[in-house]
């Protein structure tokens, strides 16, 4: 069993937490989205009110084992003293001489947080020798970032080896209890919802679906290609070709295993992929030939959402449409405003991070489903089966 950091008392012990707090940025280095900060508060809070110190760890964007300012940790320091009012003491560095004597000096009450683990190549590495310099700054180590839970680096596998004691945070308990609802625990009807622009990332997602759901809903722009696998017209629609034969191969599946698997049977489309781009709606089988599927219409609508609102458990990854542009967002609110019905009425409902988390925040529904994964790729590496590197490590 993963032990729980309820389980223990953290008083007078310096704590290593890894977290995630890779939050996006704007042009003057300003966090523009808190979701993940917040997200381990908890675990974070537990450890102060104990009377332990949290020296935090993470990464942020993609340095390349460089050091690089424009993916500092300093604009996060200085976002949870302005912003939460807590004491932090940033080093420059992860690991080495600086980083041992601030958090050697640090005081309860305060946080530490180290500078970016992804600017030393040995993070990504899994380097022993850097997860052991790792585990030299802590006397516990506590992991919360399901989000890079499914990379074996050394801040989420390798430092286990080198610490006497070993927890999950709290965001790490909830994701993987949640998930576990929607991989084994769950109730039929069981729907899922799966979107975003390509087949691609989700093919072994929706084969180990096909083996527990009722229905799966297809949307996004990966619909086109399942429409082009059925002979339609897509107009000028996203289109993989290279996986038009497997599209084919998942509609014939879902037959043979008698699985509902829907797809849109109407389509907003436009001339030009712009927010002010005249629309139109068609049904699924008459897309202009000049047009560009963009959102679901409202006959998919309410055919998805009637789904939706009779299941017991939901699961849903990735969006219906182009929901960053308001004009062609209502498909996806209205997959959000089916789910908080759903759930209201007693079922359990998932949202699989990445644009879909980014999608129910926009549309103020987060607090309306029994959870938001906080990780794209771990949670649907979870749900596939796979065993992640940064769960396993804790047992």
């Amino acid at each position: 069993m993963i032990k729980s950091i309820l389980e223990t008392n953290f008083a007078g012990k310096k704590v290593l937490v890894r977290v995630d707090f890779n939050v996006p940025l704007d042009e003057n280095q300003n966090v523009t989205d808190d979701t993940r900060i917040n997200a381990s508060l908890p675990t974070i809070r537990k450890i102060m009110e104990d009377g332990g110190i949290p020296i935090l760890m993470s990464h942020l964007g993609r340095p390349k084992g460089k050091v690089n300012p424009k993916y500092s940790l300093q604009p996060v320091a200085d976002y949870i003293v302005a912003k939460l009012g807590m004491k932090v003491n940033f080093t420059t560095d992860c690991i080495g001489n600086e980083a041992e004597s601030v958090v050697e000096n640090a005081k309860k009450g305060e946080i530490v947080l180290l500078e970016n683990l992804r600017f030393h190549p040995e993070e990504e590495a899994n380097d022993p020798e850097f997860s052991k310099c790792l585990a030299k700054l802590s006397d516990i180590y506590v992991n919360d970032a399901f989000g890079s839970a499914h990379r074996a680096h050394a801040s989420t596998e390798g430092v286990t080896h080198f610490v006497a004691e070993k927890y999950a945070g709290l965001l790490m308990l909830n994701e993987v209890k949640f998930l576990t609802l929607v991989t084994e625990n769950y109730q039929k009807p069981f729907v899922a919802i799966i979107g975003g622009s390509k087949i691609s990332g989700k093919i072994d997602v929706i084969n180990e679906l096909m083996k527990k759901c009722d229905t799966i809903i297809i949307g996004g722009g990966m619909t086109f290609t399942f429409y082009k696998a059925m002979g339609l017209e897509i107009g000028k629609s996203l289109l993989e070709e290279e996986k038009i034969e497997l599209a084919g191969e998942l509609i014939h599946t879902a037959k043979q295993n008698n699985i509902n698997l829907v797809l849109p049977v109407d389509i907003k489309s436009a001339y030009e992929f712009k927010n002010d781009s005249p629309a139109i709606t068609t049904d699924f089988n008459n897309i202009p030939a000049d047009k560009i599927g963009m959102d679901i219409g409202p006959k998919t609508v309410e055919l998805f959402s009637g789904i939706i609102k009779n299941a017991k458990t939901v699961l849903w990854n990735g969006p219906m449409g182009v929901f960053e542009m308001d004009n062609f967002a209502e498909g996806t609110k209205s997959i959000a405003e089916a789910m908080k019905f759903a759930t209201a009425n007693g079922a359990v409902t998932v949202v699989g991070g990445g644009d879909s988390a980014a999608a129910i925040n926009k549309f103020g529904y987060d607090e309306n489903v029994s959870h938001v994964s906080t990780g794209g790729g771990a949670s649907l590496e979870f749900i596939e089966g796979k065993k992640l590197p940064g769960v396993e490590a804790l047992y």
